[in-house]
């Protein structure tokens, strides 16, 4: 009787074993057939939403571009040559550029859609009040905007790869000697992206790989959440100085971001303090970055209007309508735009001071800025003449023209190495 029953628990064992050694030997093929359904269940859902965004951002296009004609385009069937290419798109970097290809079309400056980059929060901040009525607290539901970052403009090169094009004054990126013209590989050994490589890692250090000048190095990084016109209005005051040159004190500051008479305030009040209001002549450098910036900002350099202080009872005093009367040169790029243009062209036009460095970029229309779905459609809606002319597509052209390499602002500017020298004997 023993015998029997041991006889049967062999063979259920045994048959037990056989089961378990059958399917472990199916798993792997179940476990990626179940993976493969999911995977094309997930691309079927997300072909119609690239195809709804594409549509949303064609639409908004057709309805607030500022041409009603759209530059002569038969816009429809514009969309339909681009709607395979969004349906195939494998990600949301790869729709943006579809997309993008799609603007390009219009040969519009400030026409562009950017999903979740650095210039995706720097422009949702910027137009943060038009973006209030068009959906802003279902993004940031806080009605803060902020993403984890270095303190960098940064582009593709040719290589893909992404070249800093400036570091703001104070950030970490500076504090780390991040230089223009660096261009960053890796991110803790990992392909670089702006945001997501710092995503989780604020306040810990991130090991950068990066190329300068050809040779490789690694430097260490800590990131912080960076509040897009915070960062650039604490760039702004960081970024005052006196470079002495010549037996002379020359002013410097870099005004990275225009939007919003807060910035001219703040550097009205740079100028009437130590150590710039003691400086022989100032570099006024409009170099790269973002504008917003109106004609009048052009008055701090009217010498024939007068300066006022007012002071109160307690002793405190404050300056009012500050001018600086002294000599001035404003430092351009292809990175300057939009209303940094128009100043460029009154500074040139009513001879407030030399020029200097590179055409700038051509990019005068007016423009807002739409959230839509993953991403943010900057668009022009408004044409611009300045006093008759047109600069969309032409820019305003330097006095001084002092062509730059990509990347020699950080090693050795020669756009600001020739205002120093210009300054320094007026």
């Amino acid at each position: 009787m023993k015998k029997v029953i041991n006889s049967a628990l062999s063979r259920r064992h045994f048959l037990r074993l056989t089961s378990v050694v059958a399917a472990s030997a199916l798993t792997p093929t179940v476990l990626w057939a179940e993976q493969q359904q999911a995977a094309d269940s997930a691309t079927s859902q997300a072909v119609p939403a690239r195809i709804a965004t594409l549509e949303e951002v064609w639409r908004t296009v057709r309805d607030r571009f500022y041409d009603p004609h759209l530059h002569g385009l038969d816009w429809s069937a514009v969309r339909e040559r681009y709607l395979p290419d969004a349906a195939r798109a494998s990600s949301e970097e790869a729709l943006a550029g579809v997309i993008n290809s799609m603007l390009s079309e219009l040969h519009a400056s400030h026409t562009r859609y950017t999903p979740y980059e650095p210039e995706y929060y720097q422009l949702s901040d910027i137009f943060a009040g038009a973006l209030r009525r068009r959906g802003l607290e279902r993004v940031f539901p806080n009605g803060r905007i902020s993403y984890p970052g270095i303190g960098i403009l940064s582009r593709l090169d040719t290589q893909g790869r992404n070249m800093i094009t400036g570091v703001i004054e104070g950030t970490p990126a500076q504090q780390a000697g991040l230089l223009a013209g660096d261009a960053i590989v890796f991110a803790d050994g990992a392909p670089f992206e702006p945001v997501q490589s710092f995503r989780g890692k604020v306040g810990k250090e991130v090991v950068l790989g990066l190329r300068r000048a050809g040779a490789f190095m690694q430097i260490s990084v800590t990131p912080v959440e960076i509040e897009p016109n915070k960062m650039f209005l604490d760039g702004l005051k960081a970024s005052a100085r006196i470079i002495p040159a010549n037996g002379r004190s020359i002013g410097y500051v870099h005004v990275w971001c225009y939007a919003g008479s807060v910035y001219q305030r703040t550097l009205e009040h740079l100028l009437s303090q130590s150590p710039l209001n003691g400086a022989d002549a100032l570099i006024w450098d409009l170099r790269d970055g973002w504008s917003g910036a109106i004609p009048g900002y052009l008055d701090l350099f009217n010498t024939r209007a007068p300066t006022i202080q007012v002071t109160d009872r307690n002793g405190a005093s404050e300056l009012e309508n500050v001018k600086w009367r002294k000599p001035v040169a404003m430092l351009v790029n292809g990175g300057t735009r939009s209303g940094k243009e128009i100043l460029a062209y009154g500074f040139k036009k009513y001879r407030l001071g030399e020029v200097i460095g590179s055409r700038t970029e051509g990019a005068v229309l007016s423009a807002t800025a739409f959230l839509i779905d993953g991403g943010l459609l900057l668009l022009a809606v408004g044409d611009v003449q300045v006093d008759g002319e047109r600069l969309e597509g032409v820019g305003v052209a330097p006095t001084i023209e002092v062509q730059a390499e990509p990347g020699s602002m950080g090693l050795d500017d020669p756009q600001l190495n020739r205002a120093i020298a210009v300054l320094s004997v007026a």
